[in-house]
């Protein structure tokens, strides 16, 4: 079992970058796939980004070239960085994580276990 705590969210102006952390502690989170997802006031929770076990990254078409997710196996935690921030992206992101570990896999019933999220408020 892991157990996820995400930061690095706020309140930025339009252009601007964030990092976003996940932070695992309990199992080690390169046992896992990692998702990023995010949710906007209204919306279904969406796929942002994602690695695989072994390394692999995966984006969303909307967020492919702003959006870069990274792990950091000393420090058991998964990056999102974020660049070029839209009043679009304004939302609250959550990173999951899924046991099976390969493929990475967009669908939020896929992943067992999950944070409780990180506020970006990005205007205008």
């Amino acid at each position: 079992q892991v157990h996820l705590v995400e930061s690095g969210g706020g309140l930025v102006q339009a252009g601007v970058s964030l990092r976003l952390s996940c932070a695992a502690s309990g199992r080690t989170l390169s046992s896992y796939a990692t998702g990023w997802f995010r949710q906007a006031p209204g919306k279904e929770r969406e796929f942002v980004a994602g690695i695989s076990r072994g390394g692999r990254t995966y984006s969303a078409d909307s967020v492919k070239g702003r959006f870069t997710i990274s792990r950091d196996n000393a420090k058991d935690t998964v990056y999102l960085q974020t660049n070029s921030l839209k009043p679009e992206d304004t939302a609250v992101y959550y990173c999951a994580a899924d046991s099976r570990g390969w493929p990475v896999r967009e669908r939020v019933f896929d992943y067992d276990y999950w944070g409780q999220g990180t506020q970006v408020t990005v205007s205008s």
